[in-house]
């Protein structure tokens, strides 16, 4: 690791911050090192929010886990994660961004070590929850740092080098999971999924340390945080999410039902309560005056709806080829190649045309992604136990294209009509809201899929139990259509987020 900082020439940092005088290639190399140190914190996130869906079936043959516990596995992370990005990104402006991404960093790869040594499904949960926290702390950071490292007229370089990294780490992911599950590297199974970490962490670690800017943040008096807010919006969603986790297990007992009425009232709370400390003259948590505008609030709908199929269709899908149709964690992520592949055409597409089209891109991507699912669905329903992978091919690059239309746009396209002081509370809500909708599309799709395969998961079984996730990511898809028309026309000029 030395000889790659030695060769940046990187020069230490001045007391403010900014980097010392030196010659203007050794600057250009400690700027494009400071953003692979952040992309590296990035993959950790990007492939510890996929990998479960691949190694779930080898984690529960391994530590005999329910299929309520494989729902927790994933879900755990995702609810963590959009509790703590309600604070994430205001501990950056407290106390620096380097200093957060480093804190956050060092707890993650601490957290990947637990969950690569956890000997039963609750450890592994546990571990999962410590992982989202950090990458709560940890994600907020990344685009803050690369506009501290960057000048404006650097910024369209690094960003067009980082979209595509994302966009290949995205394809690559699932298909490295399913090849180290398969490998077995030196005996580690599944674990490995998670000892991949440690390599990217350090590296993010070690790098970042040398080369990212250390800006003066906020002073710490002038913003106070909001832990009070913190804890009652996890209570409200945490309420929310374990009913639809736990129910089917527990055969919905009256006290379940009893959890999702409390979450309605915590979470109106929550509401309450962040309206009293923005009139007190305190910063809030979010800024709700967002949600009396049409667009933002139905913004929020769209989100919901089109994460939450995205995000447990997949699971769905994964257990499906798996645990249904016996397929190996290999075969399964290479089936689903076609999906990542079409998702990474539609970025890449939807960059160029989002100018063009603005919000239209958004009702062409949807009306792709539901030509995709109808055709899965049809696959699914007349397929026999024996099926392979060649006919969920085309179907799956089709979705997946359509899903990647999406991407890029969306929350610029939902933060058109935001006013400039309300942007970072607003683009702070989303990405709160995006991570809740995965934990409700793990908690849905996965209590269907289980609930309709049953305890023995046979292929008919699956089929028929994937063929009904299928229509419910259609009728989540046609919702998120109906909603888009009411989003603003146009992205917003300079990006929302």
């Amino acid at each position: 690791m030395s000889a790659v900082l030695d060769s940046a020439a990187v020069r230490p940092e001045t007391e403010t911050g900014a980097p010392a005088p030196g010659s203007g290639a050794a600057e250009g190399r400690r700027k494009w090192l400071g953003l692979f140190a952040i992309l590296a914190a990035t993959l950790m996130n990007l492939l510890d929010a996929t990998v479960v869906n691949v190694a779930a079936p080898a984690i529960r043959d391994d530590l005999g886990a329910s299929y309520t516990g494989l729902q927790w596995v994933a879900a755990s992370y995702t609810l963590t994660m959009a509790v703590g990005l309600l604070t994430g990104g205001r501990l950056g402006d407290m106390f620096g961004r380097k200093r957060m991404l480093q804190i956050g960093a060092t707890g993650f790869v601490l957290a990947s070590l637990a969950c690569a040594l956890a000997w039963n499904p609750e450890a592994l949960i546990a571990a999962r929850v410590v992982q989202g926290l950090c990458g709560a702390v940890m994600i907020p950071q990344t685009f803050g740092l690369i506009r501290d490292l960057f000048s404006p007229q650097e910024m369209g370089k690094a960003f067009a080098a980082f979209g595509p990294c994302i966009g290949i780490a995205t394809i690559l992911g699932p298909i490295v999971a399913g090849t180290l599950v398969d490998a077995d590297v030196f005996g580690t199974g599944w674990r490995m999924i998670f000892l991949i970490n440690l390599p990217l962490g350090l590296f993010a670690l070690l790098v970042g340390q040398r080369v990212l800017p250390s800006a003066r943040p906020i002073a710490a008096g002038s913003r106070s945080l909001d832990w009070t807010g913190a804890l009652i919006g996890g209570v409200g969603m945490f309420l929310l999410v374990y009913p639809l986790v736990q129910g089917r297990e527990k055969g919905w007992p009256l006290w379940m039902f009893g959890m999702l009425a409390a979450s309605v009232a915590v979470l109106g709370g929550f509401a309450y309560q962040q309206l009293r400390r923005a009139a007190s003259g305190r910063a809030p948590l979010v800024r709700l005056s967002v949600f009396r505008k049409r667009s933002y609030a139905s913004g929020v709908l769209f989100v919901i709806a089109f994460f939450g199929a995205i995000t447990g269709f997949s699971l769905a899908v994964g257990l499906f080829l798996q645990l249904g149709m016996g397929f190996s964690a290999m075969r399964a992520s290479l089936t689903m190649g076609s999906w990542a592949i079409g998702a990474f055409i539609g970025s890449a597409a939807s960059g160029m045309l989002m100018g063009k089209l603005g919000r239209k891109i958004l009702h062409i991507g949807l009306a792709i992604m539901a030509g995709g699912t109808a055709l899965l669905y049809l696959v699914f329903a007349n397929a026999s136990t024996t099926m392979g992978s060649w006919p969920l091919v085309a179907p799956f690059l089709v979705y997946g294209l359509g899903m990647g239309l999406i991407f890029v746009p969306l929350f610029d396209i939902i933060m058109g009509e935001v006013a400039d002081e309300e942007v970072g509370s607003a683009s702070g809500a989303l990405e709160s809201m995006q991570q809740l909708a995965s934990a409700l599309g793990v908690a849905i799709f996965g209590t269907v899929f289980f609930g309709q395969g049953g305890a023995r998961m046979h292929s008919q079984a699956a089929l028929d139990a994937v063929s009904l996730t299928a229509l419910i990511a259609l009728g989540l898809t046609a919702l998120a259509f109906a909603v888009g028309f009411l989003l603003p026309k146009h992205a917003r000029q300079g990006g929302g987020h």
